[in-house]
């Protein structure tokens, strides 16, 4: 056991500070943050923490502080959720201000998050003490325990970033944890369920809850930052990932689970496995999860998904034209997107698409491409944005010379191209509306479809349905008569 200090976690994402991800209410609770404070109280710490998710402002955690008087302000951010992965500034500037307040209150700032692994000197500049770079739990205890040690020289702490005698430090690269099995669960119990569930039942009708089940990514997108955990894969068991699905169950009555992984079940046998042991314990739930076309392709890998629950996988198509997946280094080809969309609904499961416009060189023949493949292929659903080039990437060495003082977004809706491409930024802010409504219209006129080949199957939902043709039609193409405005005001 290393020490009696306290701590008190938190972390940066605060849900009314992104109007489209409040107006949405679909929140997942920090669950890497739960990972690290699992594990410190394992260790002996005494610990609290302070929730941003609902919170109005920065200034909410000062009764925490004060109530807990910690020795140690963790700021730890949820490196499994894409919304911390994108450093909006919003986020940012509050984690700011939680770091000031922590220091009036005589703490030592800690902070780990994907932000304050690529602009550690900001951090350190606002009063943080130490940054963690990267996979962040066993820099984290060794850390702290060297503190309560009163030692000073944290040089042989890899994984580390801070200010010595004015001088920044950066000490070696940390390999990242391989038996995930070792950590303890999150530590669910600091997490004021209800206010989750609420929110979800109110927006969905339903309660999902998230979790990891391996961590890293080893594809090699170039525009894909990975600064905590990186281009390792390492993969928990499915009896652990079962073992918590079976508490969380027990505890909270979740009815969905959302699989947060980069790649869900890439080992062979994995997810065989995974779905043998949900039937064994009877464990009935749904699930979504992420993967890529390529991995899509394999019909017993398809078939175990389903068993297990699975109902909807989420798809990094990124984009209908070859050339731009190749350009991105993307490894896939635009016929396994459409092959492995026909294989996930032969087994029931609904396919959704991540898509990107904007990538370098893209014309205006890829993006039609990309258009007509959605509306082709009618995912469930459709994630759009435009590429959003992040330091470590390929992509961002080819475009930082573009980039002038804004260099990242304030909340996940802006969708502002920073760097010069074939169109102007207000082309792609157009064109996102004009693909959604352009994707509802074909959903409706599917429908329309369906209701006349099987009349009997009629119900009020699918009429709706089929009526939103009739407002999406004249959207539709107003939207286009703008995006072609926009789009000649580019040429000339």
């Amino acid at each position: 056991m290393s020490g009696a200090g306290s701590m008190l976690f938190s972390h940066s994402y605060f849900l009314r500070f992104d109007p489209k991800q409040w107006a949405t209410g679909q929140p997942y609770a920090p669950i890497g943050t739960l990972y690290a404070a699992a594990l410190m109280r394992q260790q002996g710490y005494t610990i609290s923490f302070f929730d941003t998710m609902f919170a109005h402002a920065p200034e909410d955690i000062i009764p925490s502080l004060e109530k807990h008087n910690p020795d140690f302000l963790i700021l730890y951010d949820d490196g499994f959720n894409y919304l911390t992965k994108m450093c909006l500034t919003n986020m940012r500037e509050a984690a700011f201000k939680m770091i000031e307040f922590a220091k009036q209150n005589g703490c030592t700032v800690i902070v780990s998050s994907s932000d304050s692994t690529d602009h550690y000197e900001q951090y350190l500049q606002q009063g943080a003490d130490f940054i963690i770079l990267g996979e962040a739990e066993q820099t984290l205890l060794e850390l702290t325990t060297a503190v309560d040690q009163g030692q000073n020289n944290f040089l042989s702490i890899a994984g580390l970033a801070y200010k010595q005698n004015g001088a920044i430090i950066k000490t070696v690269k940390r390999n990242v944890l391989r038996e995930l099995d070792s950590l303890p669960f999150p530590a669910w119990d600091l997490v004021d369920i209800n206010s989750y569930r609420k929110t979800w039942l109110k927006h969905k009708g339903y309660f999902s809850m998230n979790m990891a089940t391996t961590r890293g990514c080893p594809f090699k997108c170039n525009w894909c930052a990975k600064p905590i955990y990186g281009n390792r894969y390492n993969s928990r068991s499915p009896q652990n990932v079962v073992e918590e699905l079976k508490m969380l169950k027990e505890k909270f009555q979740f009815d969905h689970i959302w699989f947060c992984d980069d790649i869900f079940g890439l080992r062979p046998g994995w997810v065989n496995e995974f779905a043998d042991l949900v039937e064994k314990e009877n464990l009935h739930f749904k699930f979504k999860i992420q993967a890529r076309a390529d991995l899509l392709l394999q019909e017993n890998y398809i078939r175990d998904l389903a068993r297990a629950g699975c109902d909807n996988i989420w798809m990094g198509a990124e984009s209908g034209s070859q050339k731009i997946l190749d350009a991105m280094d993307k490894g896939t080809r635009v016929e396994q997107i459409h092959e492995s969309t026909k294989l996930i609904r032969k087994y029931g499961m609904k396919p959704s698409f991540f898509i990107q416009f904007g990538y370098l060189g893209e014309t205006k023949d890829d993006v039609r491409q990309t258009i007509e493949m959605i509306n082709r292929l009618l995912p469930y659903e459709i994630g759009i944005s435009v590429s959003y080039p992040l330091p470590g990437t390929g992509f961002y060495e080819k475009v930082k010379a573009d980039l002038n003082e804004k260099t990242n977004w304030t909340d996940s809706d802006e969708m502002a191209l920073m760097f010069r491409n074939t169109y102007q930024p207000a082309f792609y802010k157009q064109l996102h509306r004009y693909v959604h409504r352009s994707y509802r219209m074909h959903l409706a006129l599917d429908n329309i479809r369906q209701l006349l080949l099987h009349p009997a199957r009629i119900s009020f939902k699918k009429l709706r349905k089929a009526a939103s043709y009739f407002y999406y039609l004249p959207a539709s193409f107003l939207s286009k008569i703008k995006l072609d405005t926009l789009e000649k005001s580019a040429a000339s």
